[in-house]
């Protein structure tokens, strides 16, 4: 299968630190089957980037064209001049911007989405627009309710700006604030972090803005934090109950971000998703091991 191709498409407010339209990278595999009108849209999770998805696109794009934007701030995407516009409304415009380009491109697509974390929170809300016409949603190990305590221990160490003496010194680091992916081998821990990192000046940085942190913090140390996100899932609840489209949930069986308990609520209202469940593996599953590619191909290709 072919390399991803890197592509740009210009999107609106907010505003890229140089004032001028803001870029949106975004990678595509595609389908080497000229009949195919099968597109799969990934987002990933929230200081990750769209190569995270490199191993799925493979096992897809024998039948799909597959997708993976750079969320703003991300990899290849400009940064934002306003670090507060590192939320949810940012991002589900940019997402909207990017359907409407694979729309003009394939008018006649069945648009799917494969969302990890942050990224489900925006397939979320993007399923929840009839309009938009998503055909399948993957939920990977996020849900409407986002327990406080996974929020603190993401916000320990996002924003850090840590450099590195060598390459692998920060693919080892990356590894070791990533154990809640679950069992992966060097190779996989290097596949996961290369696109990750940048060079400068003979030193390696993470390859995102740091100050993408600010609005997690900013809700960490509100007056209230519990108040600010119960008001949070009440909004994402209102998107999940609109959702009509056939949804698959994955979770990690040792994840702190999505409980069994919400996971049962989920599955009582709104698409009624069935849940597959990873062992071994926490918040969130990476969809590189072999079983996961299974859940998220066979939900995928059943249609």
């Amino acid at each position: 299968m072919s390399d991803p191709q890197l592509q740009r498409l210009a999107v609106g407010l907010p505003a890229s630190p140089s004032g001028s339209p803001r870029q949106m990278a975004w990678w595509d595999w595609p389908c080497p089957d000229p009949a195919s009108r099968h597109v799969v849209v990934c987002a990933h999770g929230l200081s990750r980037q769209g190569r995270d998805f490199d191993a799925l696109a493979k096992a897809l794009q024998p039948r799909c064209r597959v997708v993976a934007f750079d969320v703003a701030g991300r990899g290849h995407s400009d940064r934002l001049a306003d670090p507060m516009g590192y939320q949810l409304p940012t991002y589900v415009a940019d997402a909207v911007a990017l359907l409407g380009e694979l729309r003009r491109q394939q008018p006649d697509a069945r648009i799917d989405w494969v969302g990890t974390s942050m990224g489900g929170l925006i397939g979320m809300a993007v399923a929840a627009q009839p309009a938009l016409s998503i055909g399948r949603l993957v939920l990977n190990d996020v849900g409407p309710i986002i327990q406080l305590e996974a929020l603190q221990r993401i916000g320990a160490y996002l924003g850090q700006n840590p450099s590195f003496d060598s390459e692998q010194q920060a693919v080892d680091y990356l590894a070791s604030i990533s154990q809640d992916f679950g069992p992966h081998t060097p190779e996989q821990w290097r596949a996961l972090s290369l696109p990750m990192l940048r060079e400068r000046e003979g030193r390696w940085y993470l390859h995102y803005d740091p100050a993408l942190a600010q609005p997690v913090k900013a809700l960490l140390q509100s007056p209230n934090p519990e108040e600010a996100v119960r008001q949070g899932e009440a909004a994402l609840w209102q998107l999940y109950d609109a959702i009509a489209c056939p949804t698959l949930l994955l979770r990690g069986a040792q994840s702190d971000l999505l409980s069994e308990a919400t996971v049962a609520q989920m599955q009582a209202r709104g698409p009624h998703p069935a849940c597959v469940r990873f062992e071994g593996v926490g918040h969130a599953p990476t969809l590189v091991a072999d079983n996961q590619i299974a859940a998220v191909r066979d939900f995928l290709w059943s249609a």
